[in-house]
């Protein structure tokens, strides 16, 4: 009987045919973020292009429940944050906002996670994605009560947005497993706290479980991926925008 490659691979040990499987992934992400890098001569250019490869994978993978973008958020106070390299936020029952070619605004209410494309993860760029989240994470969110088989059900609490770090390597030479890089990562508090970081050529991070867990290797986009929808699912659905609020704006 002839049996493919993978299949045989399956069957002998489906954990390590996984583990091979997503290793080859991250080793195609590796080299297109390489040619991007050796190739692009335009550094604003070459960020577009990465975060575009970023937004590919994590499109791959999520459920299409999730919309995934570059764009800024916006409140119903029409107070905006920065503009946010990668935003998974819901457009199911929320719509973007004046949207122009690849420029939109997405409600607060909408957004479930922000990440920030870099070359690499290290203190600067941390901090610069914790400001970025926080740019997000202070907008005004509004809630409000929905209709189940006909019945008034409460506003749903309000969770806090996710926020991350995705880059193509490492720069501390000890990698996320050292001091230095848990020093970095614990000075960011509050609404600057990153959640998750994943590097192609370095590993991936959370704190999902409450605690920094950091591992290093090439088996980090299986892990970073995952350990994602894990806790995007324990999200749920983000909650009814009331849109009076925003409404409010235009009462003159």
């Amino acid at each position: 009987m002839n049996m493919n490659k993978a299949k045989e691979q399956s069957n002998i040990d489906g954990g390590q045919f996984l583990r091979d499987a997503f290793a080859l992934e991250q080793e195609l992400l590796r080299n297109k973020l390489a040619l991007s890098v050796g190739s692009v001569t335009h550094s604003g250019i070459q960020g577009d292009i990465n975060e575009k490869y970023f937004i590919e994978v994590l499109k791959k993978y999520l459920p299409n429940r999730y919309a995934i973008d570059s764009a800024i958020i916006i409140d119903c106070a029409g107070a905006t944050s920065d503009q946010i390299d990668i935003v998974i936020y819901d457009n199911l029952y929320t719509p973007t906002l004046l949207d122009q070619l690849h420029h939109r605004f997405v409600p607060a209410e909408s957004v479930y996670a922000v990440f920030e494309a870099k070359p690499s993860i290290d203190k600067s760029n941390l901090e610069y994605a914790g400001r970025k989240a926080e740019s997000v994470r202070i907008l005004q969110r509004t809630t409000n009560p929905i209709i189940v088989a006909g019945q008034a059900v409460e506003p749903r609490p309000l969770f806090t947005i996710l926020s991350g770090l995705l880059a193509l390597r490492v720069d501390w030479a000890e990698g996320l497993q050292s001091e230095s890089f848990n020093s970095a990562y614990e000075s960011l508090v509050d609404d600057q706290k990153i959640d998750c970081g994943f590097a192609v050529d370095g590993g991936e991070f959370n704190s999902f479980g409450g605690a920094l867990r950091a591992q290093d290797g090439s088996s980090s986009l299986g892990r970073f991926v995952f350990s994602l929808l894990k806790q995007l699912q324990s999200l749920g659905t983000v909650s009814a925008v009331d849109w009076n609020s925003y409404g409010d704006v235009f009462v003159e």
